[in-house]
């Protein structure tokens, strides 16, 4: 332990001598450059102690009230831009869109894409541009989403069986895993046909890809060593996650293959896969589809498709157990629309005003991507009068966004969904217009499963609401209830969920 002490202090010894060095010297105006201001760094770790302690939005979010909207940090070796305001995430995903329009590659999301042939982490060009018109006018339009509508009511069915037997049991439900599996399971069937065997398995894979992928790995921070890249094993691990992910997706295929070949697959309800492999068949597209092309989108239909909407869920559950007022509202006016029916219809989903505010504030809290994911400085750019390195990553804070009280007044950390009601709030929306809210991002690089994902959660959330009243046990105040956030790409709870359901309405079937 005191080898680690007296490192340190040699490091932070040679770093303020750096620092006295380059202030002797003038300050640094990066080759005529008026790059944007930042916290001073040290060697090697470049401003990365800055984040220490913290999960890196909320120390970027911090960080900024310091040094403005667009602030310039070096984590490891990678320049990184961080925009932490409506009208610089304008300019980045507007203004400049096309400039800022690529993703960086880094070492283990290079292995997870095959190296970036993804849709999600492809660069941009005509590789992306062919991906992303295959999955908004074939995969994840709106008609092709519709399409899925009797499997989402199915796997809500089940989920509901189930919690109505826990709720026999007066047991409580760990609501995490359930809400995984039920998105899992209904993004498996609209993806893949059926249930997928190895289901678990690819949980378990998308979890580990999530890890891996959030940019903080020491191969990812110092891309130019080869030595810290063998050393942290991160790469090693994402060969493993891919290689057990293709090996699954290896079997699915043939068998789809054998079906397509029977003269089989047609249909309007036929699965997302089904698509790409007819696509691939017919041969007409300018960049062919090999194999590995297609599993890495649907790998990345998958990951975004179910992993964003399983944080979703989880999180407005716990705010509404947090929030009883908020909780007593949603749930009246659900069971006032559906009572008649004894059951939520997806079809009539429209009358849930009410849900549809909660749903938008649960994204404004606990957006799944707090920094969107990373972007790519193609061409020198000006984002509010700084210039932006070229090659430099680019974040932008969407959860700091979400929290701004310069655009949130009222107690930004709290949760009221009443805020959207009325005001200059009442217009915000999450489509991509409205740059204060951005759980999906903005502009080229906008998630195209937006609708995909919404289905996911909108019937979910309703069901459970209309057929159970929700009870925390062993938490005696609820605004003492655990709201950590866990590291990753994405935001997830820390704790897990654990709730009791209370039967109100009969579950069809149950």
């Amino acid at each position: 332990m005191e080898d680690h002490h007296y490192f340190y202090l040699a490091l932070a010894l040679v770093s303020l001598l750096v620092v006295i060095a380059k202030r002797r010297r003038g300050p640094a105006h990066g080759h005529g450059l008026r790059l944007p201001p930042g916290p001073w760094q040290l060697p090697i770790i470049g401003s990365m102690h800055h984040l220490a302690g913290q999960l890196p939005h909320r120390a970027m979010r911090d960080l900024a009230r310091h040094h403005g909207p667009v602030m310039l940090l070096r984590i490891g070796e990678v320049p990184t831009l961080v925009v932490t305001s409506r009208e610089a995430a304008r300019e980045v995903m507007k203004t400049h869109d096309t400039a800022f329009a690529s993703r960086p590659l880094s070492a283990t999301v290079r292995v997870l894409t095959s190296g970036g042939r993804d849709i999600i982490f492809a660069p941009y060009g005509e590789h992306w541009r062919q991906l992303r018109k295959i999955a908004i006018t074939e995969l994840l339009s709106a008609r092709r989403v519709l399409s899925f509508r009797a499997i989402r009511e199915e796997e809500v069915g089940a989920m509901l069986r189930a919690c109505a037997a826990a709720a026999a049991a007066a047991a409580p439900i760990e609501m995490r895993a359930r809400l995984s599996a039920l998105v899992a399971d209904a993004t498996v069937r609209a993806v893949m046909g059926d249930r997928c065997r190895d289901r678990d398995v690819f949980l378990r894979e998308l979890d580990r890809s999530i890890e891996l992928s959030a940019g903080f790995n020491p191969a990812d921070l110092w891309p130019s060593s080869r030595l810290v890249g063998w050393l942290s094993g991160a790469v090693r691990r994402a060969e493993e996650c891919r290689d057990t992910v293709y090996g699954i997706l290896d079997g699915i295929i043939k068998e789809h293959l054998e079906v397509i070949d029977r003269g089989g697959g047609a249909g309007e309800a036929e699965d997302l896969l089904d698509v790409l492999l007819k696509i691939q068949k017919d041969g007409i597209l300018q960049i062919p589809l090999d194999m590995d092309v297609l599993k890495a989108v649907i790998f990345d239909i998958f990951g975004a498709g179910s992993e964003t909407s399983a944080t979703t869920l989880e999180w407005a559950m716990a705010e509404l157990v947090r929030n009883p007022k908020a909780m007593r509202r949603a749930t009246a006016e659900v069971r006032g629309a559906f009572g008649a029916r004894g059951a939520v219809a997806e079809h009539a989903l429209g009358e849930l005003r009410y849900l549809h505010l909660v749903i938008r504030e649960t994204f404004r809290l606990h957006t799944p991507l707090p920094l969107l994911l990373p972007r790519q400085c193609q061409e020198p750019r000006r984002v509010l009068g700084y210039d932006v390195p070229r090659g430099a990553t680019v974040l932008v804070n969407v959860w700091a966004l979400g929290r701004d009280e310069r655009y949130w007044p009222g107690d930004p950390e709290k949760f009221r969904p009443e805020r959207f009601e009325a005001g200059e709030a009442g217009a915000v929306e999450f489509k991509g217009a409205d740059f204060e809210l951005l759980p999906f991002g903005a502009g080229r690089r906008m998630c195209p499963g937006m609708s995909f994902g919404l289905a996911n959660v909108e019937l979910a959330l309703a069901s459970l609401l209309f057929h159970f009243d929700w009870e925390a046990p062993g938490v005696a105040d609820p605004a003492e209830f655990d709201m950590a956030e866990a590291f990753g790409i994405t935001a997830r709870r820390k704790a897990n969920l654990l709730l009791r359901p209370i039967l109100r309405v009969p579950v069809p079937g149950a």
